[in-house]
């Protein structure tokens, strides 16, 4: 197998694994990170292969992003999953608390993103469909993009916040630039977060600038499908390529369980007179009727 490679501290790439082949994409611990809050991984089950485990002092969020498979925890068995890939619908996912032990079997070629942060907390397992799935659009003209909210802050979860955003050919996302690195509620908390990125044709890809406030570190990534990027701190926009739709999976744990992020100063007065929005969106809807 090859070894996963990054181009800077913050940017990951997957391993290329072929069509058939089970294994780890991309994998960073909270250790390697340097960070205390997140560890993210995505693995492929080929069909009929089984994965057990442990959350053990974490909390955990598998989120379903092709394929069907069962999944077991002490409450039952459930069917998850209905999507050929993360543009062909809304996604299936499974929240589980600490201390909760689990088993999966793939009824099809699966890959699952495993995102968990560290948490003590006695809560229940919850199943997420496509139902349970918020739908919001965001933002203006070429800067309009759709997002799912899979686990949301008023989800009874510890720590983990998790959405689904989808930007189209062309546009902006992440936009106007902001920031989650302060804790200053309700105007912004402190949250660390991950970018995994999924392109719609293979030779798509998407820029994104890292910079922060005190202009001090200014970075952009080339982003390709299956790409994981960091966030630690500071600004961090994203572009789609013209001709190719992206989408990307985030993840976020920190200082409170909010979205609350402050706005570039520079670039904020954006926001507040959107031309219309992009009829292209929501280019991603429901595989069945809400």
């Amino acid at each position: 197998m090859a070894t996963m490679q990054r181009d800077s501290e913050v940017l990951f790439h997957s391993t290329p694994l072929a069509s058939s082949q089970s294994g780890t994409l991309v994998s960073v611990s909270r250790q390697q990170a340097g960070w205390s809050t997140i560890s993210f991984s995505v693995r492929r089950l080929i069909a009929g292969e089984p994965w057990q485990g442990d959350t053990g002092g974490e909390e955990a969020a598998f989120v379903i992003l092709s394929g069907r498979l069962k999944v077991e925890w002490a409450a039952g068995t459930h069917r998850v999953g209905d999507r050929e890939n993360v543009f062909a619908g809304y996604p299936y996912a499974v929240y589980l608390p600490c201390g909760t032990r689990f088993a999966l079997v793939a009824e099809t070629d699966c890959e699952i993103a495993d995102c968990r942060v560290p948490s003590s907390a006695p809560l229940a397992p919850r199943l997420i469909t496509p139902r349970d799935v918020r739908l919001e659009i965001r933002g203006g003209g070429n800067a309009t993009r759709q997002l799912l909210d899979v686990i949301p802050a008023d989800f009874p979860a510890d720590k983990l916040l998790v959405r689904e955003v989808y930007t189209p050919s062309g546009n902006w996302s992440s936009y106007p630039p902001h920031k989650h690195d302060v804790h200053n509620p309700p105007h912004e908390v402190d949250l660390d977060e991950t970018y995994y990125y999924r392109t719609d044709q293979a030779d798509g890809y998407a820029f994104q600038r890292l910079y922060d406030a005190a202009g001090k570190h200014d970075e952009t990534l080339r982003l390709t499908d299956g790409d994981l990027v960091l966030i630690r701190e500071g600004y961090h926009p994203v572009v789609a390529a013209y001709g190719y739709n992206i989408y990307y999976l985030n993840v976020l744990a920190g200082s409170a369980r909010s979205f609350a992020a402050s706005d570039d100063p520079r670039y904020s007065h954006l926001a507040k007179n959107w031309p219309p929005r992009d009829p292209r969106v929501p280019f991603v809807r429901p595989r069945h009727r809400m």
